[in-house]
């Protein structure tokens, strides 16, 4: 039975009476005004909205919050903060026991109001008898992963919204200490642990009514960073006259992320380092992009102008809380299909973030010989080529299901990645993905690379040779309706393809049931007699349809730089035409 206006009413003006953000009261108050105007209906957009900020509240999804900042418990505000922060405090106090003096290390980003939510929760946590230890400026997410295992903190909590829009923020969780003491220690929460901080959020009271501390919190100095870029030494494996000698575009995608790669790299002995002016500085409005995501379409334009213009060898790209890396490389080589010279690409193209996962992984796997219990990692909906180069060498691999909380688990890991541009390339030091490490591990392979007369893209054709050319790609679609997105996967599980690019499925998985050992999660999986694939997920973090793609072909261990570039040629036209099927199949 729907809510009446005045019963909504009720609830409303019990949260303005309750919050704490002077801002958030005004835009509530002016709603109202506009929502209960003849009924609601004078302007029924305004009730709507009205009813969907208080429809529920935000709840723990992948390690924590995260939607549109505005007021109201279904949008990310100072009073959601709070509750947040003292249900996490009630939750490590009553894990860990009477007297235990739980530590929290919180950091944020450069988003708007990021550091006001980082201060909440440091207010909140110091008033309820917890140590914190706050970020001394806005960081990449990867400085407060770092933070929490070197200081030994029971929890960390960082506030960004990672590559959502400028209108989003979120609240990302960690747990270590003496919470999780296992492989976890240090990553992002998982269930039960998400569960029971959510029914300690459920129990507090009104925004207002949580006790605040003015002060009492520790805001560390800038040692932390100075020990995290220490940390990233062992990744340094180009020869100095190597690294001088790649030019390399940046950009942070007005992010935080800037001066930390670039001291990274420089650290590394790049000293051909380039960023893109426009986008070095944080702004929270990410002026120059639509989707502050390397992945998005556009988002690399002016990135890969500046690498025309001053003939750069690498481009490498953050996101905004610079937890991922986005790679682009010149491809030059050639292929043929069909008797006609085809260009690969005529110039500067991006790399998929299998491929990037590919080639550290490669060079992690060529570690790990040798070493038993040394693990690499991929999701369920990354490439399947990492499993098999492991399994050439002998080396373990586990898949684990969509998400660094799941795959930073992994035992005896050594290296992990997700195609959705995270890599885990230092786990003793970060147990998460993290941008900046793996940019220089990239820059190091790719200077050692061009000092032999080689490329990345000649790295990727020797994978292909020894292993299999897998070429991926994915489908997704943003829905404003969320419930369209279950009603899409509902309809793939009644009446899924036949086929897969010309070829019998013959494995059609519920990932709800579970999928070879692992735990149930919402999709659909499809394999076909050629070792087609295709997984549909929703998106753990955006109001989005996912759909991932990956056909394969064996090359030959004597195939040429022009067979292997033909190959890649047809692999993707295979992909083109599945996705024009998966298109058709979902709906979108």
């Amino acid at each position: 039975m729907t809510e009446s206006l005045d019963e909504l009413l009720v609830r409303v003006e019990h949260w303005i009476r309750h919050d704490i953000d002077d801002t958030d009261v005004d835009e509530l108050t002016r709603l109202v005004g506009y929502a209960s105007a003849d009924g609601g209906t004078r302007h029924p957009s305004a009730l709507a909205d009205l009813r969907d900020r208080f429809d529920g509240t935000l709840e723990f999804g992948t390690a924590g919050l995260r939607g549109t900042m505005a007021a109201g418990p279904n949008r990310m505000n100072s009073a959601v903060v709070v509750r947040t922060a003292a249900g996490l405090g009630a939750y490590l106090h009553d894990t860990l026991g009477p007297g235990a003096g739980p530590r929290v290390v919180v950091g944020y980003d450069a988003r708007h109001r990021s550091a006001t939510f980082a201060r909440n929760t440091a207010a909140v946590l110091t008033a309820a008898g917890v140590e914190v230890l706050l970020l001394p400026a806005a960081l990449p997410t990867p400085v407060l992963a770092y933070a929490v295992r070197r200081l030994d903190a029971d929890a960390g909590v960082m506030v960004t919204a990672s590559h959502n829009p400028a209108a989003d923020n979120g609240y990302k969780v960690y747990l270590g200490g003496r919470v999780v003491t296992d492989e976890g220690q240090g990553a992002q929460l998982v269930s039960p642990h998400d569960e029971r901080i959510a029914a300690h959020v459920t129990d507090v009271g009104p925004a207002d009514e949580v006790p605040r501390a003015d002060d009492g919190w520790t805001v560390l100095g800038r040692e932390i960073v100075q020990e995290y870029l220490a940390s990233l030494a062992p990744l340094r494996t180009a020869a100095p006259d190597a690294a001088v000698n790649l030019t390399i575009v940046t950009t942070s995608l007005h992010g935080v992320g800037g001066p930390m790669l670039a001291r990274a790299l420089g650290d590394a002995g790049f000293t051909r380092v380039i960023p893109v002016e426009e986008q070095v500085a944080p702004n929270p409005d990410f002026p120059s992009v639509a989707f502050p995501n390397p992945e998005e379409a556009g988002a690399m334009d002016l990135a890969l102008g500046l690498a025309i213009d001053c003939g750069a060898d690498l481009v490498i790209a953050n996101d905004p809380d610079a937890d991922r890396c986005a790679v682009a490389v010149l491809d030059i080589t050639q292929g043929t299909h069909q008797g006609v010279e085809t260009a690969r690409s005529s110039g500067w193209r991006m790399l998929h973030g299998d491929e990037v996962g590919i080639l550290l992984g490669s060079e992690a796997v060529a570690r790990s010989v040798g070493r038993p219990g040394s693990t690499v990692a991929s999701s369920v909906v990354s490439s399947r080529a990492l499993a098999r180069i492991a399994a050439d060498a002998g080396v373990d691999h586990t898949t684990t299901l969509t998400g660094f909380k799941w795959i930073s688990r992994a035992p005896g890991l050594v290296f992990g990645y997700e195609e959705a541009l995270g890599y885990c390339v230092d786990p003793e030091h970060v147990r998460d993905k993290d941008g900046i490490s793996a940019a220089v591990v990239v820059a190091s392979l790719a200077a050692r690379l061009k000092a032999s007369g080689r490329t990345l893209i000649d790295a990727l054709d020797d994978v292909a040779r020894a292993h299999g050319l897998f070429v991926t790609g994915q489908l997704s679609a943003r829905f404003s309706d969320l419930s369209e997105i279950p009603a899409a996967v509902s309809r793939l599980r009644a009446e899924p393809p036949r086929e897969l690019g010309g070829s019998p499925v013959r494995v059609v998985a519920d990932l709800a049931d579970g999928y070879e050992g692992l735990p149930p999660t919402d999709g659909v999986l499809l394999l076909a007699e050629d070792d087609t694939r295709v997984v549909v997920r929703p998106s753990g973090t955006e109001p989005k349809l996912k759909c991932y793609l990956e056909v394969v072909t064996d090359v030959g261990v004597d195939a040429t730089a022009l067979d292997v570039g033909t190959a890649r040629v047809e692999a993707r036209e295979r992909l083109n035409s599945l996705a024009k099927e998966m298109n058709a199949a979902l709906g979108f």
